[in-house]
């Protein structure tokens, strides 16, 4: 099983499909695969910087486009619907059994209302799904609209994550457009968050940093 293959799964874009339109619904912000791709990416991104291998970083790759399909039962717990539908998945593939269970744990941890980054599959997909921030993820157009999640991501015009092995540090930098919403708005909705990136971080023996606008704010 391969990353190609989960991404091109009818089954798993049919639960995105319908996950994103109940989010939408509900005015949430996008949840599309253009995000689980996002994910994807920068937790191979983290795990490659680290140094682990191709395997470890395929699984990161399937478990960060997976993470979200559970929002297609109900957004509450999402993360374990979710890990139960991809076990149901994966199932019917041919990868091994230690390995669908590293994917499932992931993604049944991701949340940061009760999940934890217990190895480094589910801390890269931890850091890499609570740093994707960014205007394009906002669906209203109208600014009137806008709940305290939209503004927050609206505000954000630029956002970048790096990972470095050497000095053992994963940096999220945001601009953030003030006149769109304060620190506080930010760090009411993303503080949660950040935190549990700094607890993932310690998977790598790494530190999580935040830095708004140039400075350290993390």
């Amino acid at each position: 099983m391969k990353y190609e293959d989960i991404v091109n799964n009818k089954e798993i874009l049919e639960y995105y499909e319908k996950g994103n339109a109940i989010l939408d619904a509900l005015g949430y912000t996008d949840h599309s695969t253009v995000h689980t791709k996002l994910v994807a990416e920068k937790a191979a991104e983290i795990l490659e910087t680290f140094g682990y291998s191709e395997e470890d970083i395929e699984l990161a790759k399937i478990a960060g486009f997976m993470h979200d399909i559970g929002n297609s039962i109900n957004r509450h717990h999402h993360a374990e619907y979710g890990a139960l539908l991809a076990n149901e998945i994966l199932k019917e593939t041919d990868m091994p059994l230690a390995d669908r269970v590293r994917v499932v744990s992931a993604i049944a941890n991701h949340d940061e209302s009760d999940g934890v980054a217990a190895d480094p599959i589910s801390a890269a997909l931890i850091i890499a799904d609570k740093s994707d921030v960014r205007r394009s993820r906002v669906r209203a157009k109208d600014p009137m609209l806008f709940d305290i999640h939209d503004r927050v991501n609206h505000a954000v015009t630029g956002t970048r994550l790096r990972c470095g092995a050497e000095e053992k540090r994963i940096t999220l930098y945001l601009n953030i457009d003030e006149n769109n919403c304060t620190m506080y708005e930010y760090f009411d909705i993303f503080l949660n968050r950040m935190t549990m990136c700094s607890h993932a971080a310690r998977i790598f023996d790494a530190y999580f940093s935040l830095k708004v606008n140039g400075q350290k704010v993390l």
